[in-house]
């Protein structure tokens, strides 16, 4: 069916019909008032592929599941011309990265399977490479590596699977018997799980080893053409090894050698070495290689390496157009040079794309996904004619959405509706808000509303900050264990500040934050609240404020900064920014932010709440995972050691047993919202805070 015809078919009402709302349907009232359990009812769209005659899309959801502590994932079939969806899979946890072969007659996917008995691949628990028929049977292994497999590709002619595993090695050095000997202790460097590319041929199910030199593989993609594998590599799996001493490898089939691309633009020419790299896309000629180098602090830049027939490479760097910032899936436009992403502009997401990539030269760029939308991530059909995209707005959660290419129409067509019960929700009225900070400059933010608020009436006001800093907050319906949509349903205003730092505001406003961290971001934030306070929303008697990772830092600053916060959850947050550089796995952070070492600049210690931490009076809830790399728990410790043992705060520490950098299990996160809620409802509405917790003994 042409694809013209399947979106008449699906406006004419086919789709309609789907999701609940045809011609004598009774449109849902809104009558259900919030509360932290229907938070665990959110349904997930995460990764998707559009089959090659653009009909369907095979999609990974995920679901709370309070029996497994988590969510549970599984492959979903949805029929875009009628709107049906069909559960291919009943896995759980462990169903990812769906493809389709080109004739569509598999969807490849990863899942880690295992049976009670099972001690051997493909049933040993270890993620193996698995297809099956679309219509829902057929179910067969495709790879049974022992230990698993580490990310994988279908070729695009479906004759092939690429797939990546590891292997341990020990460094052959005066050390090695020692290392062999006491193999389960954990050593700073010396043994590494090195990557290795495979090649599966589908016909004679015969494997080929093509790849195995001393790097580990963070990721790689195949060109349509199968010349060339590029890979971005570090030489240890330690995230600190990304930070400059990451690389983009290209394998040329051809001559059988592999060729690092020169680095000058991304380190050497760059504002900061400590960038790393991500997002490979081949365009369909394969000559032309596009990847993405992040940094912390300032902007991400795209590049495109392009290889002549003989396989010599240039590199171009791509101008973002109008300073947006790069984020999630980037693609080349089907039978192209044109090359899409999406990016963060004014607490939007969109998709845009940048025609006629080549030779130095980009066209003008051109909006994909126009409007108040949150994208997460797109596919476009073969034709290139049309994309898929999952995203939010602020009346619902991401869900899937079709749209024209050429832009023939307005509004996209809605596909599926995961999550119905939200449209018997009553959700907070959202709207971005502006003001002016300190130093003249304007910023920009979310303001959460109860259902029923009335313009006039003050509100007792939560200061929600984001994590990164280079993040934002989005202009999006978002039920988050953070605060979103559930403080406002308790009656409260959410004030979410995109403060400097923030992404989607122009290159200046990002890197404003560089070497002013606990300054120019504090001034921001207070600033909006003084502003929020004016415009008769927040009451300056009944503020709170809280954050998780950044956030949290943030969190740690406002308490050390000024006692208006009459209660505080601070999570993740860093406490001392020394420390910080010592401990966390990703330091370049820290040494961009601070413009140094700890033994070349002073700014460490300026950033680090820390050294004001007499000035506290908020009582403060801290939360922290037991295994964090990224804010170590030892900041948590010492800010509760400092509050309780020294200060005499009302405090209280959750530390979440097993938990890295992010709470994932379902009774961490409902642990979080109750906690939160009653920290805050009693230190801001409730009883007295100096005489609510008994503090500790003098030790002095």
């Amino acid at each position: 069916m042409p694809l013209q015809t399947l979106r008449g078919l699906v406006l004419a009402g086919v789709f309609w019909g789907a999701v609940g709302i045809a011609a004598g349907d009774v449109t849902p009232v809104r009558d259900h008032d919030l509360v932290a359990e229907d938070y665990f009812s959110i349904a997930g769209i995460g990764a998707f592929d559009v089959s090659p005659d653009g009909l369907r899309v095979a999609y990974v959801e995920s679901r709370w599941d309070k029996a497994e502590d988590g969510r549970v994932r599984d492959l979903w079939l949805l029929s875009i011309g009628s709107q049906e969806r069909e559960r291919l899979t009943y896995e759980g946890k462990s169903i990812g990265a769906p493809q389709w072969s080109p004739d569509g007659r598999w969807i490849y996917f990863t899942s880690s399977r295992k049976r009670h008995d099972g001690k051997k691949p493909p049933y040993n628990g270890k993620t193996q490479v698995w297809r099956m028929s679309p219509n829902g049977g057929d179910l067969q292994p495709v790879t049974r590596v022992k230990d698993g497999v580490n990310g994988f590709e279908l070729s695009a002619d479906g004759k092939t699977v690429y797939y990546a595993t590891k292997k341990k090695h020990v460094a052959d050095d005066p050390w090695k018997s020692l290392r062999d000997e006491f193999g389960d202790l954990e050593y700073g460097h010396g043994v590494v799980k090195y990557s290795q590319i495979w090649k599966l041929d589908l016909t004679s199910w015969r494997e080929e080893k093509i790849i195995d030199e001393e790097r580990v593989i963070g990721e790689f993609d195949v060109s349509p053409d199968e010349r060339y594998v590029a890979m971005l590599t570090t030489p240890t799996a330690e995230l600190i090894t990304n930070e400059g001493w990451s690389r983009a490898d290209v394998f040329d089939a051809k001559s059988g050698q592999i060729t690092t691309l020169p680095d000058r633009q991304w380190r050497a020419e760059a504002p900061s070495p400590y960038g790393w790299m991500l997002g490979l896309s081949w365009a369909d000629d394969s000559r032309a290689l596009a990847f993405r180098v992040d940094f912390d602090g300032y902007p991400g830049e795209v590049f495109v390496a392009e290889f002549d027939d003989d396989g010599h490479v240039g590199t171009q760097k791509l101008t973002r157009p109008n300073e947006v910032y790069v984020v999630g899936p980037m693609h080349w436009k089907p039978g192209s040079r044109d090359f899409c992403f999406s990016a963060d502009d004014h607490a939007r997401t969109r998709v845009q794309c940048l025609p006629g990539i080549g030779g130095g030269t980009q066209g003008d760029a051109v909006t994909l996904t126009p409007g108040d939308v949150s994208v997460k991530n797109f596919r476009f059909t073969s034709d290139g004619s049309q994309l898929v995209s999952s995203m939010s707005t602020v009346t619902h959660p991401p869900d899937l959405f079709l749209w024209t290419v050429e832009a023939s129409l307005d509004e996209p067509v809605r596909l599926t509706k995961i999550n119905p019960q939200v449209d018997t929700w009553k959700l907070p009225q959202i709207e971005v808000v502006k003001w002016t900070s300190s130093d003249g400059t304007e910023c920009e933010g979310i303001l959460e509303l109860p259902p029923d608020y009335k313009a006039g009436d003050r509100l007792p006001m939560v200061v929600e900050l984001h994590g990164g800093p280079t993040s934002s907050t989005q202009f999006e319906f978002r039920f988050w264990i953070y605060g979103r949509a559930l403080m406002a349903a308790k009656g409260w205003a959410l004030f979410s500040p995109n403060y400097r730092g923030s992404t989607g505001y122009g290159d200046e406003f990002l890197v404003g934050l560089i070497g002013r961290k606990n300054d120019i971001d504090v001034q921001d934030i207070l600033t909006g609240v003084d502003a929020m306070i004016e415009r008769g929303v927040g009451d300056p008697d009944k503020l709170a404020v809280m954050g998780w990772s950044n956030g949290g830092f943030l969190t740690n600053c406002m308490i050390t900064n000024t006692t208006r916060f009459k209660a505080a959850s601070t999570g993740a947050g860093v406490f001392d920014t020394t420390l910080q550089w010592l401990e966390e796995d990703t330091p370049g952070h820290v040494i961009n932010f601070s413009k140094g070492f700890p033994w070349t600049t002073d700014k460490l210690r300026k950033s680090s709440p820390l050294y004001n931490v007499d000035k506290v009076t908020t009582p403060t809830l801290i939360h922290v995972g037991e295994n964090d790399p990224r804010c170590p728990p030892g900041h948590s410790r010492g800010l509760y050691r400092s509050l309780y043992h020294y200060i005499k705060v009302p405090t209280e520490l959750l530390v979440y047993p097993g938990a890295g950098h992010g709470l994932r299990t379902y009774t961490h996160r409902k642990a979080k919202m109750e906690w939160d809620l009653k920290w805050f409802e009693h230190h801001v509405l409730g009883g007295s805070s100096d005489t609510a917790e008994e503090p500790a003994a003098d030790v002095n």
